[in-house]
C-alpha cells in the first residue's frame, strides 16, 4: 500500500507513493512551494482516507505562511482554527462544528532550546518553569486537536513553519516536534485517548470503540532552510538532531538558473523501504496549484 501525496507525477518518483506511517521530511527555503506541497498532501486525504489531513503551524514569527489563502484559493477549503483544550478531568469531547477545524497553530516557540532554559545547581540545564508550564497547557489543545481527528478518520498530518537552524539539535521546534511525534502521532490510540479521556472507565466506551492504527499515520514535515539552491541542499550534511537522519522520506525542493530564467526543482533524497527515482524535476506554482512539469 501506498499514500498518495495528491500529485500522480511526485507519486511516480516515489515509486508509486509514501509508505504508510513514515515521516517525510521536506527541505527548502522560504517561498519555494513547501506549503503548496503540504497543503495537496493534506487535502487530498479526503479523496484517499475519506478525511482531510491535520495542519499544524509551529510558525512563531507573526508573519503567515498563507494557509488560509492557499487552502481556500486551491482546495475551496476553509482552513478553521481548532480551540477545543481538554485539561485533566474535563469533558473530553469536541463539538461537531469543533471536528470541520483542521488547522492548529498553538506550539508558537522559536529559537534555541537553550533560550527556554535554566541552570541547575549540578551546573546542568532544565526546561523553565514558566516555559513549561504554557508548553504543556498548549498541548492540552495539540493532542487533543489530533487524537479526536484520527479517531475520526484523519490519517495525515502535515507540520509547517519549522525555522532554519545550524545546529538542529538546538532547535526548540525540532524539540516539540520529535516529542509530539513520539508521544501522540505515533503513540497506540488507546494509550492517548487513556492520557486525554480522563476518567478513563467514564470514557472506556468511546475509547475502545475509536481504535485507530497509528502506524498508518503519515507525516509531512516541512523546514525551512537558508540553502535556496538545489545543489546545496543536496550536499547538504545531517547534523545532529536532524530530523531527516530518522525520517523514512527526504525531498529537497530548491532552484538554480536556466537559461535567462530561475526553476524551481525537486528531488527525492532518501525513500527508505521502497524503489525512488534519481531524475530532478521542475515545478512551477499557477493558480491551480504546485504542478511537475519534468
Amino acid at each position: 500500500m501506498r499514500v498518495s501525496t495528491g500529485l500522480a507525477k511526485l507519486d511516480a518518483l516515489l515509486g508509486g507513493g509514501l509508505l504508510p506511517g513514515t515521516l517525510t521530511v521536506v527541505y527548502g527555503a522560504t517561498g519555494i512551494g513547501k506549503t503548496h506541497l503540504g497543503l495537496t498532501f493534506v487535502n487530498h486525504g479526503r479523496v484517499a482516507d475519506g478525511a482531510r489531513g491535520l495542519v499544524l503551524d509551529m510558525n512563531g514569527r507573526g508573519d503567515s505562511q498563507q494557509h488560509d489563502e492557499y487552502a481556500a484559493r486551491l482546495f475551496q477549503w476553509a482552513l478553521r482554527p481548532w480551540g477545543h483544550t481538554v485539561t485533566p478531568m474535563a469533558d473530553p469531547y469536541p463539538s461537531p462544528g469543533e471536528m470541520e477545524a483542521f488547522y492548529s497553530n498553538a506550539l508558537r516557540w522559536v529559537g534555541r532550546v537553550r533560550d527556554f532554559q535554566v541552570p541547575t545547581p549540578d551546573g546542568g540545564a532544565e526546561f523553565d518553569w514558566n516555559w513549561k508550564a504554557s508548553y504543556n497547557h498548549a498541548l492540552y489543545t495539540v493532542r487533543p486537536f489530533m487524537y479526536f481527528h484520527f479517531a475520526a478518520g484523519t490519517r495525515r498530518v502535515m507540520v509547517d513553519g519549522v525555522e532554519p537552524m545550524d545546529a538542529p539539535a538546538d532547535s526548540i521546534q525540532f524539540f516539540m516536534f520529535d516529542e509530539l511525534y513520539r508521544k501522540t502521532i505515533h503513540r497506540d490510540a488507546e494509550t492517548l485517548g487513556m492520557e486525554i479521556c480522563l476518567p478513563v472507565p467514564k470514557h472506556r466506551e468511546f475509547i475502545d470503540a475509536h481504535r485507530y492504527d497509528h502506524r498508518a499515520i503519515t507525516t509531512l514535515l516541512l523546514v525551512t532552510t537558508e540553502e535556496t539552491r538545489l545543489e546545496d541542499l543536496l550536499a547538504r550534511k545531517v547534523a545532529m538532531g536532524d530530523l531527516g537522519a530518522t525520517a523514512n522520506t527526504i525531498i529537497a525542493m530548491g532552484s538554480e538558473r536556466v537559461g535567462h530564467r530561475v526553476a524551481r526543482l525537486l528531488s527525492i533524497v532518501k525513500h527508505r523501504g521502497s524503489a525512488m527515482s534519481d531524475e530532478i524535476v521542475e515545478y512551477r506554482i499557477t493558480a491551480d496549484g504546485l504542478v511537475l512539469t519534468g
